[in-house]
């Protein structure tokens, strides 16, 4: 029997239906995802429709300030946006001060976890007070180290300084203004307190997740514990690294908070999401800060693209 006579009698024959099976899988498929449709909905509204508006704008020259000359604009916006001294100087600050921030903040909050995986009196206690700063309002924690903290005349660190001087120093004690002396630095320290305990929370979350078998074999073994950290604990952490560092990234590179708050954008600590606030609110530049905010976006993917790449490839070199 030939090839095609043998295909012509095992082929189906015509109108013949497919397995029941097969259509009570789409079926259920579909059901799982109907209920999904409004959330997506509603994430698409909320904020690619706005997006796509922004998008548009910043092709026009939109000044209200100029009413007359609103058109279509082409890249002139992106042209102006990119050539503009004080869009690249807040370029740089804004590179700055998310890396010190995350860096120092997923140190501090990796040393902070690994004290809290471990068994204490009043361990439920010291843990709810180190992720309290996380749970105060952006503005009020950028105004508490504003007049609580670095005040120059009855802050809280000038105050502990007097103090610690007239116990141990002589003459008058010295009084320095820290938003002026250092105002990055100033900016730097009040989010790395508040976002530590963000990312003490993602770490002792992969810390509690470790398997303890493999550590108690580890030191039945002979291990040490810095040698459970380095070969057991930090391997198994790379996930939850990597996710804090992600996120970390994400939302520091945006923070308008704590830059308006505290300094108001002088000092050269304006970063991009000042930048563009000064141009739509102070400039009334609808297009330029369109355009501005666009190539936030873009910037915010790649600054975290970067620190995901930078942790993978840590961690590539720590397992050869």
């Amino acid at each position: 029997m030939t090839a095609p006579s043998l295909a012509r009698r095992v082929r189906p024959a015509e109108g013949a239906r497919a397995p029941a099976g097969r259509h009570i899988r789409r079926g259920g498929a579909w059901s799982r995802r109907v209920p999904l449709l409004p959330a997506l909905v509603f994430l698409i509204v909320v904020t690619q429709l706005p997006f796509v508006g922004t998008l548009v704008i910043s092709f026009m020259r939109w000044n209200a300030l100029e009413p007359d000359a609103k058109g279509f604009g082409g890249i002139a916006n992106y042209r102006t946006a990119l050539t503009d001294p004080s869009l690249r100087s807040a370029l740089v600050t804004t590179v700055v001060l998310t890396a010190a921030v995350v860096v120092v903040s997923l140190l501090i909050g990796l040393a902070l976890a690994l004290l809290l995986d471990r068994r204490f009196r009043g361990r439920g206690a010291v843990r709810t007070l180190l992720i309290a700063p996380f749970l105060v309002v952006p503005v009020a924690s950028a105004l508490l180290w504003k007049h609580a903290l670095y005040n120059a005349s009855y802050g809280a660190i000038n105050g502990s300084l007097t103090w610690l001087w007239s116990l141990f120093g002589s003459g008058n004690a010295p009084q320095p203004d820290w938003m002026s002396a250092i105002p990055l630095t100033a900016v730097e320290v009040s989010l790395i307190w508040q976002w530590t305990p963000f990312m003490m929370l993602i770490l002792l979350a992969g810390l509690q997740s470790r398997p303890p078998d493999i550590v108690e074999a580890a030191r039945v073994d002979g291990a040490s514990t810095w040698q459970v950290f380095r070969h057991l604990t930090f391997p198994h952490l790379r996930r939850y690294l990597e996710l804090a560092a992600l996120l970390g990234s994400i939302y520091v590179v945006q923070n308008f908070d704590a830059v308006f708050t505290l300094t108001s954008g002088g000092l050269d600590t304006a970063n991009l999401p000042f930048t563009v606030y000064e141009t739509f609110y102070k400039a009334h530049d609808y297009g330029q800060a369109s355009a501005e905010g666009v190539l936030v976006v873009l910037f915010t993917m790649v600054i975290a693209t970067l620190a995901l790449r930078t942790v993978s490839s840590l961690f590539r070199e720590e397992t050869l």
